[in-house]
């Protein structure tokens, strides 16, 4: 195999003696196409990913994040379900009853728009239809359409445990919905209230936070004079205090101009002295026929534009909020559709038509001071069909949080749960210290319906699950339902069977930890924080929350269809194999940290793979077995004591970081431990004792074959597939999804030979640097005389010859460069490998080349009128080059000094 991933200066590839058949029995080629698909099956069908509720081993519980019902298989979930299906393997082997619960979120808004654009393409709409025949409709849209990601997660090999598959509609978690609002009513922790929500005009519901995506749009700054219109011609003693302050103005900027039809108050700081004598007094509002109050407020930044702002409590959250504070009424001048409801020249004009009637009519009156276009700000829109969100003043329920999220903080603060990496705590206390109650209803169709009925004479129920509706005439069902984080908040134990004590919710509550992205502490973990607290009697629903990063691309930068950076994390899994696309995102995964992809990087894990392959099929060919116990440590050699101790180094390397969640260094270790030291530096010691033959020939093939196994088993969690299909054939045995985890074996241990080892290693490549700078091929030996002296290398040096192409000297050796390290002495016969002179000429001109670097550095750092002015980043790196430049040198002297004269 031809590896373009390889680093220099490795030992060669012994995968090119890989015969052309399949002796090992494996075939010559890792296909994953061919192996995935039915090994992933053969996993199911065996039950491996089946947890037994009845097992006395301990439990091991995570819980699917669950994608929408809607949702494709992104890079984003392929990378937390590789690392959630990690830790769930490893806790497998071992001897953890694991269970990792797959479902799915019925995703209100989403679900209900796909259904809607259905019944449009036949000219309906969900109100011609009605709301039963609508929500049955929904149901056949899922049955048919919904829940192609499970397909997609079995691509990727998520080991879920499919029997226990869930949907925040089926009828448990129906059950456990009901159940908790209840609760929480009867609590006085839910209610009803008007307040300001994100208000779809497209979708006609109220959006929750993550429903709304913020962006940088065009748009229009005016600024606005109230009051009297000659306000700018009056003298300043006037304007002053001393004439007619009811006639004063006052100058607004706002990007909405048609929501001055529902201000309701002009608001200024208290301290602000410039408009201290307007404060109690009304002053006119513009195209209407109201007078409005002038108030002050601390919320108003005094610096900012004017440092008066207009107040519309019915279409801005802070406006609401100073109308509550100085109780101002709340005006709404727009329908659910976006058009206007008041003032006749404007009435039924779309809010954007609006605002272009109101800065005319405006600009007509000389009232327009100030007009700025493009004038470019953060404009919400909504994330299902990209209108701009209205903040609108809605009648909606809520959960009061503030007892809930205080539970949430203190949980955190004394210990029952441990947020990882701890740096992202602060992200965490900054949403729980401070949230707003919680808008949890949804004007659709699709979702759980809130269980609040209405009666005659403004009486008000709320149902149970296993309460009546209350009988009678005039009695009627709240119509909205409830935002889909509000389920999905009581997934880690309405999935386990809650409300009702079962089995499953006995043994795997709590569940052990979250992995999730940090984006949604607040839009999910704090949710299941709160409500887990609540609901389970103070049992925290995991005791760590793992806060991974956002995948990007590999310049860092966010994918986007839009600028063509997007992947299909399918298309990667088809051309490169399932494994390949796990290593690549389990490598990048730092602690909260983003992770960079690309296609080279799965390339180069495909090639990782390959490589696992190869050399299997190279260690089955040349003996490599698991009979019998290890030779006792006498009867090995230094290389297969090294390569022990070395593995149970790695072992215990391994667990550390999985136990401290870092997947990118776990995978690091793992890669260079495989491809570096066992299949490069290990197997091309032990060529040379392997043809040989003998006693020690069959030693090694004892500890190849142990030291392959326990890779395989270590690399397991991350790339299942090729793994298990080495595994098995190794071992003959039934699937390493079932084998025991390594554990580590301090007898192993033999600081002495990885000594000894590590000499050898530094020998071989110092000889591999000089021979690649004289420009030899890799393979073509070279004649060489060793004085090993009495060093331990002397029992390496059929070894030492072997990988680093040195042939013994022969009639007529002539040391041509000479190399000492490490104790040893290497004399090199160069006659006839290379053209001296022309050596000679490419290094001369190098080494000029490093010199007038040198002194062009020197030059520089001497320069005092440079020094002074220059960035210290800038001096920096003069100091680099001048560094690397004596290195240079040196190494170019020591090459021409090696070559033999002429």
């Amino acid at each position: 195999m031809t590896d373009t991933n390889q680093r220099p200066e490795q030992p060669g590839d012994h995968s090119a003696q890989t015969p052309p058949s399949g002796e090992a029995g494996l075939p010559t080629q890792y296909a994953p196409a061919e192996v995935e698909g039915p090994l992933y099956q053969r996993w199911v069908d065996a039950g491996y990913f089946t947890a037994d509720v009845k097992s006395d081993k301990p439990p091991y519980t995570i819980v699917i994040p669950p994608p929408n019902v809607t949702g494709a298989l992104h890079l984003g979930h392929a990378f937390q379900h590789t690392l959630m299906d990690a830790l769930t393997r490893r806790k497998r082997m071992q001897g953890y009853e694991a269970l990792w619960l797959p479902g799915m979120d019925h995703a209100g808004i989403a679900t209900q728009n796909k259904v809607e654009q259905q019944l449009a393409e036949s000219g309906l709409s969900r109100h011609d239809i009605g709301r039963p025949a609508f929500v049955e409709k929904v149901w056949e849209w899922k049955e048919q359409y919904g829940g192609r990601i499970l397909g997609q997660m079995r691509r990727l090999g998520d080991g879920v445990d499919w029997s226990r598959e869930r949907f925040t509609m089926d009828e448990g978690l129906s059950q456990a919905v009901q159940t908790i609002f209840k609760r929480l009513y009867d609590d006085d922790l839910i209610y009803r209230a008007e307040r300001i929500i994100n208000w779809c005009p497209r979708c006609l519901t109220a959006l929750s936070d993550i429903e709304v995506e913020h962006e940088e749009s065009p748009g229009e700054l005016v600024s606005i004079r109230y009051g009297d219109i000659d306000e700018a011609e009056r003298s300043d003693s006037d304007k002053g205090g001393g004439g007619r302050r009811e006639g004063s103005s006052i100058v607004v900027a706002t990007t909405r101009a048609e929501t001055m039809l529902g201000d309701t108050a002009i608001a200024v700081h208290p301290d602000d002295e410039r408009y201290a004598h307007l404060v109690g007094r009304t002053i006119a509002l513009p195209l209407t026929d109201r007078r409005i109050p002038v108030v002050a407020d601390a919320h108003v930044d005094p610096e900012f534009g004017t440092g008066a702002v207009k107040v519309t409590p019915a279409h801005d959250p802070n406006d609401f909020a100073i109308g509550q504070r100085h109780n101002l009424p709340s005006l709404s001048v727009m329908d659910e559709h976006g058009a206007i409801t008041v003032h006749g020249p404007f009435l039924g004009l779309d809010r954007l038509e609006a605002r272009s009637a109101v800065v005319g009519a405006l600009r007509e009156q000389g009232r327009i001071v100030a007009e700025k276009r493009p004038y470019m700000h953060a404009v919400g829109h909504c994330s299902r069909c990209h209108t701009i969100v209205e903040p609108r003043l809605s009648l909606q329920w809520w959960v009061k949080v503030a007892p809930l999220a205080e539970a949430a903080g203190e949980a955190v603060r004394d210990g029952r749960v441990r947020i990882h990496p701890k740096e992202q705590e602060g992200r965490y206390f900054s949403w729980v210290d401070n949230m707003h109650d919680w808008c949890i209803s949804r004007q659709l169709w699709w979702g759980h319906r809130i269980p609040v009925w209405y009666g005659p004479d403004g009486r008000q129920v709320c149902v149970g699950p296993d309460e009546a509706p209350p009988a009678g005439e005039g009695w009627r069902q709240d119509p909205d339902v409830l935002d889909t984080w509000f389920s999905s908040a009581l997934w880690p134990f309405s999935t386990l069977g809650w409300p009702e004590q079962t089995a499953d919710l006995e043994k795997f509550y709590p569940t052990d930890v979250l992995l999730t992205g940090h984006d949604i502490i607040f839009f999910w973990v704090a949710r299941m924080m709160m409500f887990g607290l609540y609901a389970m009697e103070g049992r925290a629903p995991f005791h760590t929350i793992a806060l991974t990063g956002l995948v990007r691309d590999q310049f860092g930068k966010k994918m986007s269809k839009s600028s063509g950076t997007a992947v299909d994390p399918l298309d990667w899994m088809n051309e490169f194999g399932a494994d390949a696309v796990r290593f690549t995102l389990a490598s990048g995964a730092n602690p909260g940290a983003d992770v960079p992809i690309g296609e080279d990087w799965v390339k180069a894990s495909r090639n990782f793979c390959n490589k696992i392959w190869n050399a299997t099929r190279f260690a089955l060919m040349n003996g490599a077995t698991l009979e019998g116990p290890l030779p006792a440590a006498g009867q090995l050699s230094a290389t297969d004591r090294w390569i022990l101790s070395r593995l149970d180094a790695v072992v215990a390397e391994v667990d550390a970081l999985y136990d401290d969640y870092q997947f990118a260094k776990l995978s690091d270790a793992l890669y260079h431990f495989a491809w570096d030291e066992v299949f490069d530096w290990y197997v091309e010691l032990s060529k040379a004792t392997l043809i040989a033959g003998g006693p020690q020939a069959e030693a090694t093939r004892r500890v190849l074959g142990e030291v392959l196994e326990v890779t395989l088993r270590l690399l397991h969690p991350v790339i299942p597939f090729v793994t298990d299909a080495l595994w098995t054939t190794l071992t003959g045995r039934e699937s390493v999804v079932v084998a025991d985890w390594p554990t580590t074996d301090a007898a192993r241990r033999d600081p002495a030979a990885e000594a000894e080892i590590a000499t050898l290693q530094q020998v071989v490549t110092e000889i591999r640097r000089f021979r690649a700078d004289q420009g030899l091929n890799p393979g073509q030996k070279v004649p060489a005389r060793l004085d090993l002296g009495d060093t331990t290398l002397t029992a390496h040096e059929p070894a030492l010859r072997s990988v680093a192409k040195l042939q013994p000297a022969a009639e007529g050796f002539q040391a041509t460069a000479t190399l000492t390290v490490a104790g040893a002495t290497v004399a090199l016969d160069l006659s006839g490998t290379i053209d001296v002179a022309a050596e000679r000429k490419r290094l001369a001109k190098d080494l000029a080349a490093a010199e007038k670097e040198l002194a062009q550095s020197d030059a520089k750092l001497a320069n005092e009128a440079f020094l002074a002015k220059a960035a210290p980043v800038a001096v920096e790196k003069i100091h680099t080059r001048r560094a690397k430049a004596e290195a240079d040198i040196a190494r170019l002297a020591a090459q021409l000094a090696a070559l033999p004269e002429g």
